[in-house]
């Protein structure tokens, strides 16, 4: 068996991660035990927000599409925010604001990133409207 070395752990966990579309700003190896005389140091997974700590119980969960991940509902064309997983559907927000819908995990697919932008772009502009 060969050892990896701390750092080349936390890379691993790192890329897994962000593989997954979870991001841990905190993850490095612990500084206090990584410059002792401990053979291993200990890995910090550090503090992470609310959205960030759900979408990564939904990734440990196994549900897919992830909580947090950006979908289309392929039987419509509506893009929209995964906001959880009730009696086999999947509940999806749209991004520019709304009312929920169910969708079929089979009837998701991934969302473009430009028009994730462009949708998020029209809330923006919408919010800029509103009266004072």
């Amino acid at each position: 068996m060969v050892l990896r070395s701390t750092e080349d752990i936390v890379r691993s966990v790192r890329e897994a991660l962000v593989g997954v579309g979870v991001v841990l700003p905190s993850l490095r190896v612990d500084p206090v035990t990584g410059a002792s005389d401990e053979p291993f140091a200990l890995v910090e997974l550090g503090r992470c927000n609310v959205r960030t700590a759900e979408r990564l119980a939904s990734v440990l969960r196994g549900e897919r599409p992830a909580v947090g991940a950006h979908v289309v509902d392929v039987r419509d064309g509506r893009i929209g925010e995964v906001m959880g997983h009730v009696g086999g559907c999947v509940q999806l927000r749209p991004v520019a604001g709304g009312r929920e819908w169910d969708c079929p995990p089979e009837s998701t697919g991934p969302a473009p990133q430009a028009e994730v932008l462009r949708e998020r772009v029209r809330r923006i502009n919408g919010e800029s409207r509103l009266p004072s």
